[in-house]
């Protein structure tokens, strides 16, 4: 399947800017997600793509075909909605199929390919079904068929999971993960989730009010975020971040803020200051009483998810959170003690921009 490039895109509203300076290549068979908060300019990029949104400046190409003037009907991608979009009167069959028929596809290659897509998607039994016989699980697993009986060049996903509950997204994630491995179409798709994001992704674009954060590995962008912003939203529950101070010390340089110490080694000795520390929730350790940098706190709340949970400590005027084994939890109002792992730890000056980012 074909690669996808954005060169220099940008979407306005009038004097609004909603997508700034998108550029970016998406590789052949690649699932690309992109990320972030409402009014991130996700959901417009993807339009874009689909042709249901103008672009501003810039162009978009699939493969090396410029696709930015053509209508959405010329540009050979099939796009699945949030809200499934199934014609409640026609039969799962007739939802699968019309899109073909509209083109004039051969009856016999239609049948062909809504036996295809339903056999890979389990709907063999529930094709003379209408929609409201479905469940939401199965509805949206149409809405994915009928784009697949297209057979595009690529596939958009527009948040196709938010209307499903904790339980049936979860499947979902693993179905459309699993179908696009064995398709390899090349793939965008967008959500608000990062847990869904984390999950699904070769690649993660994280966006904020129209301009990329940073691009990478989940991973790579879990364990090195490249400023604040990505710190924070990647991440559940999120990083904790402590206000303080660098500043150079006997043997290398530490940060500093009320009630929280921690050593960083001289590497950053040149940018002592205002900065941010931020650790994340399992990087933080319990230990058994007061030791040498460990920083005493009080149980605000517990959290049991069952195999572990999540405390709520307050440190001094700091609210910090620890991910520990549910059976281990203390009960709220316990003063405990804390270490914050160095190695891991992450600072960023007062503008967002990461300071130190962990190795590992």
């Amino acid at each position: 399947m074909p690669p996808v490039s954005f060169e220099h895109v940008s979407k306005r509203f009038g004097e609004v800017g909603v997508v700034e300076d998108f550029d970016l290549h998406v590789e052949d068979g690649e699932l690309l997600v992109l990320v972030g908060g409402s009014g991130s300019g996700k959901s417009t990029i993807l339009r874009m793509v689909a042709g249901l949104e103008s672009v501003t400046t810039g162009s978009i190409r699939i493969e090396d075909r410029d696709i930015t003037p053509l209508p959405p009907r010329e540009r050979d991608v099939a796009m699945v909605f949030q809200d499934y979009a199934l014609y409640p009167h026609l039969t799962v069959r007739d939802n699968l199929s019309l899109g073909l028929r509209l083109r004039k596809v051969p009856r016999t290659e239609i049948d062909r390919r809504v036996r295809w897509a339903g056999g890979m998607l389990g709907l063999d039994a529930l094709l003379d079904r209408k929609p409201k016989q479905l469940s939401g699980g199965q509805r949206q697993r149409v809405a994915m068929g009928r784009a697949m009986v297209r057979e595009p060049k690529v596939f958009l996903f527009d948040e196709p999971l938010s209307n499903l509950d904790a339980g049936l997204r979860a499947q979902m994630r693993i179905e459309i993960a699993r179908l696009q491995r064995r398709l390899g179409t090349t793939t965008l798709y967008v959500t608000h989730d990062q847990v869904e994001a984390m999950t699904l992704a070769d690649r993660l674009v994280i966006l904020d009010s129209g301009r990329v954060q940073q691009i990478g590995a989940p991973l790579e962008v879990y364990r090195r975020p490249a400023n604040r912003f990505v710190a924070g939203f990647i991440g559940t529950p999120p990083m904790n971040f402590v206000e303080g101070r660098v500043a150079a010390v006997a043997g290398g340089v530490e940060f500093a803020g009320e009630a929280v110490r921690i050593p960083l080694g001289p590497a950053i000795a040149a940018a002592e200051g205002p900065a941010t520390l931020g650790v994340r929730p399992e990087d933080v350790a319990l230990v058994a009483a007061a030791t040498a940098g460990s920083i005493p706190a009080q149980v605000a709340l517990v959290e049991l998810l069952g195999a572990h949970a999540h405390l709520h400590l307050d440190a001094g005027p700091q609210r910090l959170v620890v991910v520990v084994p549910g059976a281990a939890a203390p009960a709220a109002g316990t003063t405990v003690h804390v270490r914050l792992d160095p190695a891991r730890a992450h600072v960023f000056e007062p503008n967002g921009r990461a300071l130190v980012r962990p190795a590992v």
